[in-house]
């Protein structure tokens, strides 16, 4: 009998992505974070709030990541660059407890040429927060505390599922098959002694 191996811990936090030139058609996981990285005028870029184990299991952006749309009121100005954010504050289930996740939302920052993708967030999605170590916490408020924090499974939701609800989180189909039949054999012999002793 094998069992099913268990979910890794995950962590809840903003996870960072981008797309080449605007007009890329998938996102990739960005490798700088937004205060190191330098988006060019016309760059798409996301942010997502999820809870994930790392960057191969991390939740893209969901909704428009189409330049020209998010950024079509935006007239271009000499010595500045727009660039367009996708904000995707998350579902429920990777909600830290007690808070409510805000609508995902578009939005189109004019910033210096020579700005960071923080500071074209800081242009659009105050209040930010931060950590000591300069890890994104918060975006627009949210989530009101906490920044990178270990969680059980992948949603607080899974993780409070019982074993038998049949998700990935739970034992394997045959190691609960294995325990019905271990306790139908026990109440079985249990009868047959009980024949035997009347």
């Amino acid at each position: 009998m094998t069992v099913a191996p268990a979910q890794a811990a995950g962590y809840r936090y903003w996870s960072f992505w981008e797309r080449d030139g605007g007009s890329g058609t998938s996102w990739t996981y960005a490798t700088a974070g937004p205060s190191q990285a330098k988006p060019a005028d016309g760059d798409v870029q996301g942010f997502r709030f999820a809870v994930s184990a790392d960057s191969k299991d991390a939740k893209q952006p969901r909704g428009t990541a189409d330049f020209d749309a998010i950024c079509e009121d935006t007239p271009a100005e000499d010595g500045k660059k727009r660039v367009a954010l996708v904000i995707d504050f998350g579902t429920g289930a990777d909600a830290p407890s007690g808070e409510t996740p805000p609508k995902p939302r578009t939005a189109c920052a004019q910033v210096a040429e020579d700005a960071t993708s923080a500071d074209a967030l800081a242009a659009v999605a105050k209040p930010l927060r931060y950590d000591s170590s300069a890890m994104l916490c918060a975006i627009s408020g949210y989530p009101k505390s906490g920044c990178g924090e270990q969680v059980s499974g992948k949603t607080d939701k899974a993780a409070s599922q019982p074993a038998d609800s049949g998700s990935d989180d739970g034992p394997s189909i045959g190691l609960i098959a294995g325990i019905a039949v271990v306790v139908v054999l026990g109440v079985a012999a249990g009868v047959q002694a009980r024949r035997r002793r009347g």
